[in-house]
C-alpha cells in the first residue's frame, strides 16, 4: 500500500501499560473499518519499523512511554523527515529503550541515518505507569486509551488531508 497511511500499535500486551500501542491500534482499527488508504498493525519491535514504514509517506506510531508525567497523559510529537530533528533532550520522551532490546528513538535515529524515515511521521505517546511482566494496562492507561485513538484518528485525517 504505497502512500497509504500507516498507523504502527508498538508494544506488548502483556507487559503492562507496554500494551498500550496494541491496544489503541485495535480500537483504529475498529473504528477504521476498512478504511482504504489506511493500515493498521501492531509490532512489539520498533526494529520491525524499518521495514514496516517502507513506502508509507505519512506514519502513526503509538507507543507507551515514561516521561516522569501522571500515567495516562498523552504526548504527541513529529519525528518524520520532514521534521527537523529533535533535540537529544527529546528523545527522553519517547523511552530510549524501554521494554525493547531498540527503542522507538533508535528506530527513528537509524532510519534517518539510512535515509528510510518517512516524510511524516507522528508519535503518539501514552505515559506509562507500569511495565509489569504478565500484567494488563493500568487503569489510568487504560482510561486514555480512547482519547490516544481519537488523536490517532486526528492524525490519519490530517494525513488524508496532506496536511502538516
Amino acid at each position: 500500500m504505497t502512500g497509504a497511511t500507516l498507523v504502527v500499535g508498538l508494544g506488548h500486551g502483556d507487559r503492562g501499560d507496554d500494551g498500550v500501542g496494541p491496544e489503541v491500534a485495535d480500537r483504529v482499527s475498529d473504528r477504521l473499518r476498512g478504511e482504504p488508504g489506511v493500515r493498521v498493525v501492531v509490532e512489539e519491535d520498533p526494529a520491525a519499523l524499518l521495514d514496516l514504514w517502507r513506502g508509507h509517506d505519512h506514519v502513526v506510531v503509538v507507543d507507551a512511554v515514561v516521561t516522569g508525567v501522571p500515567a495516562g497523559t498523552l504526548h504527541r510529537f513529529d519525528v518524520g523527515s520532514a521534521a527537523p530533528p529533535l533535540p537529544e533532550r527529546a528523545w527522553a520522551r519517547t523511552g530510549t529503550a524501554g521494554t525493547h532490546a531498540l527503542g522507538l528513538a533508535d528506530a527513528v535515529g537509524l532510519g534517518r541515518a539510512l535515509g528510510r524515515l518517512p516524510a511524516r511521521v507522528a508519535v503518539v505517546g501514552v505515559e506509562a505507569g507500569r511495565l509489569d511482566l504478565g500484567a494488563g494496562l493500568s487503569a489510568p492507561v487504560a482510561a486514555a486509551v480512547e482519547g490516544a485513538a481519537d488523536l490517532v484518528l486526528w492524525e490519519v485525517a490530517l494525513g488524508a488531508a496532506g496536511h502538516r
